[in-house]
């Protein structure tokens, strides 16, 4: 049976992912299914660097919006409803793409890992939740050491999750050069080891990334960042919640709380959102199969790179 094609573009935050996914499936008809594990949340829009209606040209954006930022959204949960977008898409005949940074849930999605069927263990979590992200990320290390080198270790919950899995099997998921059965799967839904992978990745030099970061935060600052993160919580997303999400809405909810103040809070984010970037790089960079797009992905030779890559991939 031929495989069912699909492109993933992956790299770091701010390399030019969204825009160029955009671009190219306006190119070969294709729709966007998000892979970034915060935008799948409702409300988190400028903290996340979403892609507005307006910057989506009209091309269709899957898992976006999807849960409620009060409560936990897995790997798992991504999975699943990727298979049930990736589906869809092919239903409409058209060219899934998968745009994101959370390696993580792409290579879950694409088999490149089998997420480990270890239950929440309450006790365990009640124990761990009363440690600090520091004392849980060294914790983590002694465990599994591969794991603790491409998560983000100031980001409680998952730490406490990975230390959870690492107990109870002895060592984290790590994932396969080779696709690897899902632990579960809907009726009706393509088998992961029918698809047909184009990784495109982006890596922008450290210095153009750094600036990139930097211009990407100070935007978003100005379009109302620290705003969005006051009405959410007015809405009832608590402070604990919202540290738990990571990155920035940590950094708004101890500026929301007057724990730092706005230049602390800034300063202190981006040097996290520049080691982020840095263990996305790692994450990617074991994937041999990442096809790495040598030009910059906004400019023409980029554009043009990217689009003949694709043409090729689907033509063959």
């Amino acid at each position: 049976m031929r495989k069912q094609k699909l492109i993933a573009v992956v790299g770091p935050t701010s390399s030019g992912k969204t825009a160029l996914g955009i671009w190219l499936a306006k190119k070969i008809g294709g729709e966007i299914i998000s892979a970034d594990s915060r935008q799948v949340y409702k409300g988190l829009n400028l903290g996340t660097g979403k892609a507005t209606p307006q910057e989506m040209q009209g091309v269709p954006h899957h898992l976006l919006n999807v849960a409620n930022p009060k409560r936990q959204f897995s790997a798992d949960d991504f999975t699943r409803l990727g298979q049930k977008a990736i589906t869809l898409i092919y239903q409409s005949g058209r060219l899934p793409i998968i745009v994101g940074g959370t390696g993580f849930y792409v290579d879950a999605l694409l088999g490149r890992l089998t997420l480990p069927n270890v239950p929440p263990n309450p006790r365990l979590r009640k124990q761990l939740d009363k440690k600090d992200a520091r004392e849980l990320f060294l914790q983590l290390k002694k465990l599994d050491p591969a794991r603790a080198k491409t998560i983000e270790p100031n980001h409680k919950r998952r730490l406490i999750r990975a230390i959870e899995i690492a107990r109870a099997i002895g060592v984290g998921t790590k994932p396969s050069s080779s696709p690897s059965r899902t632990r579960r799967s809907d009726p009706g839904l393509a088998p992961l080891s029918r698809y047909d992978v184009l990784w495109l990745g982006l890596n922008p030099a450290p210095e153009t990334l750094k600036k990139n970061i930097h211009a990407r935060l100070r935007a978003r600052i100005k379009a109302g960042m620290i705003a969005e993160a006051r009405t959410l919580h007015a809405k009832g997303l608590s402070y604990k919640r919202m540290e738990e999400l990571g990155l920035e809405y940590k950094s708004l909810a101890l500026l929301l709380q007057n724990k730092v103040t706005k230049e602390e809070c800034m300063e202190s984010l981006e040097r996290a959102i520049q080691h982020y970037a840095k263990r996305q790089v790692r994450w990617f960079k074991r994937n041999p199969d990442i096809r790495w797009i040598k030009n910059p992905p906004g400019s023409r030779a980029g554009k043009s790179e990217a689009l003949r890559l694709s043409k090729k991939f689907i033509a063959k």
